[in-house]
């Protein structure tokens, strides 16, 4: 494994109004690391992701990506998410614009590349996420998964170095979770680092390098699948999984 760090973030604090969401966060992500955050809902799982991607401010402590510490009065916000992409729960694609088109919007506008360059990647992408026969389709067309793997293929337009995915598969119906499930799997193989906010514990035990068990706001566990799912240290930790398997 790399020992390049990717995210690190030191006693990261989050509040909306007098509810304390984070609660002294430290987290170390390296280069190609999986990690899954699981944890019941409320316990601080999605407001961390959106710290990461500062779409959400923190109140204080510190997050490094690549080794730089990020803050709106040191850094272009808008640059620093070109190289931190993020999937939602919800698709957020342009219903007037054809799949092609919501991918390659970002490319050219932000990133300034060409039109013919910035399809051509996205038919890579289409292929990749294995929708290239969608490219002409308008969204309202789509099945939930195509649009959240088109999502996927979104972000990856620009080109991250790190991916945030907030229950990916939340909004599913169930039998469309494992295509999307898939898509990630390939990326988790191709050393994509990941940080990826699931209910899915056979995925998580699947793909993750380690799993961070977060409860009100605090991170409770971390530990390789293995040893996570089999032999948890902490009590909480037992309990939560005995409510989800």
């Amino acid at each position: 494994m790399s020992e390049r760090e990717m995210i690190r973030v030191e006693k990261l604090n989050k509040s909306f109004g007098k509810l304390h969401v984070l609660k002294d966060i430290d987290l170390t992500v390296k280069e190609s690391d999986v990690v899954c955050l699981v944890g019941a809902s409320g316990s601080g799982k999605s407001t961390l992701l959106r710290c990461l991607n500062f779409l959400e401010k923190k109140d204080n402590g510190k997050v490094i990506i690549e080794g730089k510490e990020v803050t709106k009065e040191t850094h272009k916000i808008d640059e620093v998410r070109q190289k931190v992409g993020m999937v939602f729960q919800h698709f957020h694609l342009f219903p007037h614009k054809t799949v092609i088109e919501n991918i390659i919007e970002a490319p050219t506008q932000v990133k300034k590349l060409s039109k013919a360059d910035a399809v051509r990647e996205a038919k890579e992408l289409l292929k990749k996420v294995g929708l290239e026969d969608k490219a002409d389709v308008y969204p309202n067309k789509l099945s939930g998964g195509q649009k959240q793997r088109v999502a996927i293929a979104r972000a990856l337009a620009m080109q991250p170095d790190i991916m945030l995915f907030d229950e990916p598969t939340s909004a599913l119906d169930p039998e469309l979770v494992g295509e999307v499930l898939q898509t990630m799997k390939e990326l988790a193989e191709e050393g994509m680092t990941m940080i990826i906010v699931t209910h899915e514990m056979g995925f998580a035990r699947e793909v993750a390098d380690y799993i961070i068990y977060m409860h009100e706001g605090r991170i409770v566990e971390t530990g390789h699948p293995e040893s996570f799912f089999d032999n948890p240290k902490e009590t909480r930790t037992k309990e939560f999984l005995d409510a989800m398997m």
